[in-house]
């Protein structure tokens, strides 16, 4: 594959906390392996392009999360594009709506895009703070072998149904509430982590980049990278 074709979705209403730097990320860390990338920015009110290999999407405000989920239920490129198997990664707001519903402002259920069999409904307290996880005990089949790291700022109560595993197993944070964060199933990845989490977890990034070009990709480790992970994770694992 000679370019690989990100679709940032609905940036304006699903970019909080930096979420953004997730395709800055993945383009650098796709140069790093010498791939070349094409980012599409999908604006609210825009078609989504059919046939982009990676979509992704951010967190956001209530309103805005309602909003973006009920955009596209009514384009339904989205879920096409997971249908026919190309990578979607989600954070928080964006990981909530890829499911059957999640709370809207008043706490009621609002209809998600359902793609992962999940539901998401209120915490009875909310998760804010440093989120640390393991993945390798819950999902080997990702061959992830670092810790991840990032951060949480949300009030949702994930459950997976039959065929959704965990993406990792909690050491620090709440995650989806039961011990677990994140969900995977085929190729599409919804979590919980900011920070923004591909540049705070390149090892992720590779894969998701690595599924969309059909081969393993080397370990290139950053210096400053790795310096940051080890800091965030010294003060939160100890």
């Amino acid at each position: 594959m000679s370019v690989v074709r990100i679709a940032s979705v609905y940036a304006s209403l699903l970019g909080t906390y930096g979420d953004g730097g997730n395709v800055a990320a993945l383009v650098h860390r796709a140069l790093l392996h010498d791939i070349h990338v094409e980012v599409i920015d999908v604006t609210p009110g825009l078609v989504l392009p059919r046939q982009a290999d990676l979509y992704v999407l951010g967190g956001g405000e209530d309103t805005a999360q309602v909003a973006a989920a009920n955009a596209l239920r009514t384009d339904g490129g989205l879920t096409d594009a997971a249908n026919r198997g190309a990578v979607v990664f989600a954070i928080c707001a964006g990981y909530q709506l890829l499911g059957e519903h999640f709370p809207d402002a008043t706490g009621k259920p609002a209809p998600g895009v359902g793609i992962l069999d999940i539901t998401t409904n209120r915490l009875p307290k909310r998760a804010v703070g440093e989120l640390a996880a393991i993945p390798n005990e819950v999902n080997r089949e990702l061959g992830l072998t670092q810790i991840l790291t990032g951060y949480e700022n949300h009030a949702g109560a994930t459950h997976r149904g039959s065929g959704v595993e965990a993406l990792a197993t909690v050491r620090a944070g709440t995650g989806n509430g039961d011990g677990t964060e994140g969900s995977v199933s085929g190729r599409t990845i919804g979590t919980y982590l900011h920070g923004p989490c591909l540049a705070r977890n390149p090892e992720l990034a590779d894969r998701l980049i690595s599924w969309v070009v059909g081969r393993d990709l080397p370990t290139i480790t950053e210096p400053e990278v790795e310096a940051l992970r080890q800091e965030r994770l010294k003060v939160v694992l100890g």
